[in-house]
């Protein structure tokens, strides 16, 4: 039988993705350190693929710790692929301490690389980011725009972590498809703004105080139709060696201001939004992007939801996941 390795498949956007892959009747070996994953997060796929799925704590920032992790799936079953989805996700933090980015972003990224090498393992599905973009001023972001200059240390690893793949695939990948998310929502969240914002209202409800002055805009994709993209690209056939591919909805996103008051009539809706200044949250935060997602389309896919509607969901879903009441009933 086939098996999936899944990098950082005990997260947000992996613990979404394996029901998908154990629907295809393979093995998947889940390699995470538990930063910011949880292995309760998979209880839902366990219930359906069993013994199926095999979950490994290792740091895949240390080369040694990552092949040892694939010689045990190796000894599952014929590794076909391997999802990189390990990251460091807190962008301040990179900012503050750049190792943070160079350990958890880029060398999780050249040890899973070096296994792969050693155990001729061919296919790597890489999760990037809009970050690599860095801050064009709300120019329309295509796939073969450049240079890209990217303005924080998570962006700059996620780069260079494409031109590793890219000369991996030069010598040894047979394919790799590289993912550039937008932001992404849904549960189980364990970071971002809906998060954050959720957590402030715990701490006081009686106001929210917002990075920026709120008017930053970005493309949301809800995490469902994220996965659904990344599924119908890895089964599309005919696709160059190395693909660059936006992900994201067809719209130009929604502004900070927009999503502080959907959280506030949600989880607080007497509470008081208190914007900061300037069109920028953080150090290393572009405050507008707009992908193009021609490419996308033209492979055959387009979201469920648009920006607003995938916040909107996310909202309700993070909120009852907080504690704050049974969600309205929605798909997805």
């Amino acid at each position: 039988m086939n098996v999936s390795i899944i990098a950082g498949g005990a997260g947000f956007v992996g613990c979404n993705l394996l029901p998908s892959l154990a629907a295809e009747d393979r093995h998947l070996v889940i390699l995470d350190n538990l930063c910011r994953g949880r292995e309760e997060y998979l209880y839902p796929v366990r219930k359906v693929a069993g013994d199926r799925v095999h979950f490994r704590n290792v740091d895949l920032s240390g080369p040694a710790g990552t092949l040892q992790a694939f010689e045990f799936a190796q000894r599952v079953g014929a590794v076909d692929e391997v999802w990189h989805l390990a990251a460091n996700s807190d962008i301040p933090a990179g900012v503050l301490d750049a190792s943070v980015d160079m350990r958890d972003t880029f060398m999780t990224t050249f040890s899973l690389l070096e296994a792969m090498k050693a155990l001729k393992v061919g296919t790597l599905h890489f999760a990037s980011s809009s970050a690599i973009y860095g801050d064009l001023d709300g120019v329309l972001l295509y796939e073969s725009i450049g240079p890209l200059l990217p303005i924080s240390n998570y962006g700059a690893m996620k780069l260079a972590s494409e031109a590793l793949i890219s000369a991996a695939t030069e010598s040894y990948l047979e394919h790799a498809n590289l993912f550039r998310f937008p932001n992404v929502v849904g549960a189980p969240a364990t970071h971002g703004v809906i998060l954050d914002f959720i957590n402030k209202l715990k701490r006081d409800s009686s106001r929210l105080d917002v990075l920026g002055d709120g008017t930053q805009q970005k493309a949301y994709l809800h995490v469902s139709d994220l996965v659904a993209a990344m599924m119908h690209i890895r089964n599309s056939r005919d696709l160059p060696k190395v693909f660059p591919i936006n992900i994201g909805p067809v719209d130009e996103g929604v502004t900070v201001r927009s999503i502080a008051e959907s959280v506030t009539q949600r989880v607080s809706p007497a509470a008081k939004i208190r914007y900061g200044t300037g069109n920028k949250g953080w150090v290393g935060d572009v405050p507008k992007f707009r992908y193009s997602v021609d490419r996308l389309r033209q492979i055959g896919w387009s979201p469920s939801r648009n920006s607003a509607d995938a916040v909107r969901h996310a909202v309700d879903q993070i909120a009852t996941q907080e504690g704050f009441g049974a969600a309205e009933a929605t798909n997805g």
